[in-house]
């Protein structure tokens, strides 16, 4: 979530309409197990369809991660920021800001599970739709998007080659979801990323894609998110 120039203290939350595009998803939405190392911090949408209607909708859901949940003043609940995003935290410009604003700059000091679980929803089954497909897609979203000084990526390097394939995937995992386990599938081959997900009972398919670093603090079972 970025935001540029200067908005107005009354400046409508846009977790709003997010929440508004999440309530058409078809089929319910999965997220974590809850657990105390995690805290919801909001939705990610994106849809695809034509004048007829939507032939294909995904949410993803992030949290907070909380390595000590115990004592969330621990200064081991802050994660490693850069001087541009530790600057962007600390400077408190002279005009009102949102509250929501406020709460998404205070969001950052912490780690940040990024669009960690996806759900994904098609109306037809389709190449790019199976598992495999679609847990390459966001394995390679998520590296895209929160490992590029890693990988050595430049700000041009967008339309880069697939950073994993489906070559990597393998099968025979199995994930528990709401209480049973799913036969599904895996890619451990990443040395930033552990990517894991099955297809739904209802039709659907869950892909999950964790950094490595923050495996340790969590339990990778998952569950449907209560309506709203």
């Amino acid at each position: 979530m970025q935001f540029t120039g200067i908005l107005p203290e009354d400046a409508p939350d846009p977790r709003l309409e997010r929440e508004q595009l999440v309530r058409s998803m078809p089929i319910p939405i999965m997220e974590f197990t809850p657990q105390p190392a995690l805290e919801f911090a909001g939705f990610g949408v994106t849809k695809t369809g034509n004048g007829s209607g939507v032939d294909e909708m995904s949410v993803s859901v992030s949290a907070t991660l909380w390595r000590n949940p115990v004592d969330k003043s621990d200064p081991v609940n802050l994660a490693e920021l850069d001087d541009t995003t530790r600057r962007s935290i600390e400077e408190i410009p002279p005009w009102p800001r949102p509250a929501w604003l406020i709460e998404h700059v205070e969001r950052m000091r912490h780690p940040m599970l990024w669009e960690a679980v996806q759900t994904t929803w098609q109306r037809e089954d389709s190449e790019h739709g199976t598992l495999e497909a679609l847990l390459v897609h966001h394995a390679n979203h998520i590296l895209m998007n929160q490992f590029r000084e890693e990988l050595g990526l430049s700000v041009h390097d967008w339309d880069s080659p697939a950073l994993t394939s489906e070559r990597v995937v393998r099968h025979g995992v199995h994930v528990p979801i709401d209480g049973v386990f799913m036969s599904g599938a895996e890619i451990d081959t990443d040395p930033f990323v552990y990517a894991v997900g099955a297809k739904l009972p209802n039709g659907g398919t869950l892909t999950v894609v964790v950094p490595r670093e923050h495996l340790p603090y969590l339990t990778l079972e998952f569950v449907q998110r209560p309506s709203t």
